[in-house]
């Protein structure tokens, strides 16, 4: 940020956080009404969703563009737990951008959401350089501790899914920033689980951005977890299985954006893609499956305060047009809607200065792991991906439809799921 004109410019992003709040207060009181802010108009879908974009991103991308993360977000935590400050700030970065970047690369255009998009774009932009720049007072932690070999994953997959406006649209110093900071992540080891593929993440970036890639770190990931797949679509969390969310929060999202960049390189590689993204269709069809008509999910497993992050399966299907053949881009619509209405609308979801509190359906500490802070929770984010679809896709523009769920309990006469036959 070269001048405090350029963050005022910048900042008028946080002029959208009154009317959001507004905006998302009454359409909260027409969905608990039946009222016409039910699902089921799909421009008033997309609006919402965009709502809930501005939301989360204001806060956090306005301090970190003026350089005030640090003064300005809180630190929920674990009562325990003592170290998250060192970690919180690059999470809520990483998990948030991971979320926004489809929608970001849309790019700015002439419409009101054009213009919004355009706007946090470079507030995004601004913040990246704050983050990198060593001489930043929000200079983040890319290096200490091992928490934040996680986060510089999600943030390479942000700028993985936002090559023009997050990655080439930078000054070459401030890529030259990023860079040095997801090489010092290198010596942060990766355990027996899905965090190889955080190692794996950072690698693909670094490959992308013309650094030299480390290719034990890179292909470890994607081979372990070829070795991982236990069936019908499911990968373990190392060599076991866990009834969690994992799947959806990094496994095949992060799996199957590794692949896309090395699949040309061996037969293997071609073979596994295809094969991974026949996985993520089937665990799409899981997961529309899971989802209520009033957006409850089951609550099962570990990090259940990521919120609607649990369904990035469904929603990166959705955004890469990967959805089975029984689910309709509109189903998918209503009930990814369903479940961030349900997740983030709760009182007490927000603070009085909108930045994320832990819990699922509101405020519940308890729901808090002790690796769990506030910026932990912006990987609810991930929910939004298919705003990377413009609005004239079926996702946005076909009339609602209703979900699996619906459907078979109004008796509605469907054909029977099946498992799919996909070997190691």
């Amino acid at each position: 940020m070269k001048t405090r004109r350029d963050f005022v410019k910048l900042s008028a992003a946080a002029s959208l956080w009154g009317a959001t709040q507004a905006a998302t207060g009454a359409e909260s009181a027409a969905v608990r009404s039946g009222g016409a802010g039910a699902t089921g108009a799909a421009g008033t879908d997309r609006t919402y969703w965009t709502q809930i974009a501005a939301r989360l991103a204001t806060p956090l991308l306005t301090s970190l563009a003026a350089r005030r993360l640090k003064l300005e977000m809180p630190v929920e935590s674990h009562p325990s737990s003592k170290d998250r400050p060192q970690y919180t700030y690059l999470e809520g970065v990483g998990r948030l951008l991971a979320g926004l970047a489809p929608w970001l690369e849309l790019g700015a255009d002439a419409t009101p959401e054009g213009r919004e998009r355009g706007r946090f774009a470079a507030l995004a932009r601004a913040g990246i350089d704050a983050g990198t720049d060593p001489a930043s007072p929000d200079f983040l932690n890319f290096s200490q501790g091992r928490q934040p070999l996680v986060d510089a994953a999600f943030l390479a997959q942000a700028l993985l899914r936002a090559p023009g406006e997050l990655w080439r649209k930078l000054e070459p110093r401030v890529q030259r920033n990023v860079i040095a900071a997801m090489i010092s992540s290198r010596p942060i080891p990766a355990g027996e689980n899905n965090w190889k593929l955080f190692a794996t993440t950072v690698e693909v970036f670094l490959q992308g951005a013309g650094a030299k890639r480390d290719d034990a770190r890179l292909f470890e990931g994607i081979r372990k977890h070829r070795d991982w797949y236990v069936g019908d679509g499911m990968y373990g969390d190392g060599p076991e299985f866990h009834w969690d969310y994992y799947n959806s929060f990094v496994i095949q999202p992060m799996l199957v954006e590794a692949l896309d960049a090395v699949a040309d390189e061996a037969a293997e590689w071609k073979e596994f893609r295809r094969k991974a993204l026949e996985r993520l269709t089937r665990y799409a069809a899981i997961q529309e499956r899971s989802i209520a008509p009033d957006g409850t999910y089951p609550i099962i497993g570990r990090s259940i305060a990521y919120r609607a992050g649990a369904f990035q399966g469904l929603a990166q299907a959705a955004w890469r047009g990967l959805l089975p053949k029984e689910v309709s881009p509109a189903q998918a619509r209503v009930a990814l809607t369903a479940v961030i209405r349900r997740t983030l609308e709760a009182p007490g979801t927000f603070d009085a200065k909108g930045w994320l509190r832990i819990g699922l359906a509101g405020h519940q500490p308890g729901l808090g792991e002790t690796y769990i802070s506030t910026g932990s929770l912006y990987l609810c984010s991930v929910a939004l991906l298919p705003l990377g679809l413009p609005a004239t896709d079926p996702f946005w523009s076909a009339p609602a439809a209703k979900t699996t769920w619906e459907k078979v309990w109004a008796g509605v006469d469907l054909p029977v799921d099946k498992a799919i036959k996909s070997p190691r």
